[in-house]
């Protein structure tokens, strides 16, 4: 193979278990999961200088390769995990095959390139805050976050343990629906389902993304009837975001500030902000906030129970360009996060599926479900149900 966007931090081949339901596709796998006898680097050169090179796969590397899918390399990430626009200082950003002048989305950006590129059939991702639904929205491929904790994470760098999942990347629908049944995910089922289509989640997004995202819309409303209209947000989704930025950092600093503080890691510009910005979380601030998500968790499950499905979009535009300035990213950024909010802060599934094109670049559409039903937002999105 040849990794013509930038996507590998290493190439090699691990072959999986003959005859498994994944046997003849091939998946990279996130440089955030261990695979045995192969450095974890995590878009950083700290962290790769100050841990071991792991002796076992991480479980949703095993996972793969137990169900006979064969692993062809590691990928690139974000520093720490602690992005998503898929770029890093130190190794580069991954090429958007889609649009090539724009980002490519991360923290997941190796996974997604290698996989918008047709250099992989699966891509191994994770997602704490939108780093599997925003690259995938951005480069016109399927992307399916997993239920937190319905999938073991073991031998995986963590970055906000209770916001971080499991997910992965494809092409179609039916490879991300094989990857969820080999992986043990529950059927679909056949009842019926409701659409809700939260109101203020479409105004965030804007007009161009209304726009684009319609016809993909009706496409599912025709099937499933007229989506209720609902207001997803009391407070504001701007409420939801600060509660998602102060519970995340809170957790991050939590999780590898005695890392910072000791190795003193050469972060480059914004990742180096964000650690700053966590470490002055206090203890009050981080109590209030959590208070706050039980409350978002309660309201969006409510949502959800049974077989409702929010329908969203993923981002508030296509994805910026290669040479936006910070400003730029960090406004970006801020309203991504107000629409990727309800299924982090509710540690539900989401799947982002190719919605339509703004200034000829890819924008998703997203599902949101009640837990585990993956396969569900799946069979829905695929015109299967």
């Amino acid at each position: 193979m040849q990794d013509t966007v930038g996507a590998f931090v290493s190439v090699f081949k691990m072959e999986g278990a003959e005859n498994g339901p994944l046997a003849g596709l091939q998946f990279c796998a996130k440089d955030i999961y261990d695979v045995a006898e192969y450095p974890t680097g995590c878009g950083s050169p700290d962290w790769l200088a100050t841990h071991p090179i792991p002796n076992a796969h991480a479980a949703p590397v095993a996972a793969l390769l137990n169900a006979g899918a064969d692993l062809v390399g590691k990928t690139h990430t974000d520093e720490i995990a602690y992005s998503l626009m898929g770029v890093n200082a130190h190794y580069g950003t991954p090429i958007n095959s889609a649009a090539p002048d724009r980002l490519p989305g991360g923290s997941s950006s190796g996974s997604v390139a290698a996989v918008a590129a047709g250099l992989v059939d699966i891509g191994l991702g994770s997602d704490t805050g939108g780093s599997v639904r925003i690259p995938a929205s951005f480069c016109g491929v399927w992307g399916l976050r997993t239920t937190h904790g319905l999938l073991s994470m073991e031998g995986t760098m963590p970055l906000a343990p209770s916001f971080d999942t499991v997910g992965w990347f494809a092409r179609d629908a039916a490879t991300l629906d094989r990857v969820s049944a080999a992986c043990g995910l529950a059927p679909a089922g056949d009842d019926p389902v409701q659409l809700i289509l939260p109101v203020d989640a479409w105004s965030t997004a804007g007009h161009d993304i209304v726009a684009a995202l319609a016809a993909t819309l009706a496409r599912l409303e025709a099937v499933h009837g007229p989506a209720r209209p609902v207001v997803l947000s009391r407070d504001g989704l701007a409420a939801w975001f600060e509660c998602f930025r102060v519970c995340q950092a809170a957790e991050i600093w939590e999780t590898h500030g005695q890392w910072v503080e000791a190795a003193r890691p050469a972060f480059g510009p914004g990742i180096a902000d964000r650690f700053a910005m966590a470490a002055a979380i206090t203890l009050e601030q981080a109590q209030v906030a959590r208070q706050a998500r039980n409350e978002i968790r309660e309201h969006v499950r409510a949502l959800v129970s049974g077989r409702s499905l929010l329908v969203l979009p993923v981002s508030p535009g296509p994805a910026p360009l290669r040479n936006a300035d910070g400003a730029t990213l960090d406004a970006f950024r801020g309203r991504a996060i107000q629409l990727l909010s309800a299924a982090g802060l509710a540690g539900l599934p989401q799947l982002s599926m190719p919605g339509g094109m703004v200034d000829g670049a890819p924008v998703g559409i997203g599902l949101i479900g009640a837990v585990g039903c993956e396969r569900l937002l799946l069979s829905v999105a695929s015109g299967e149900l």
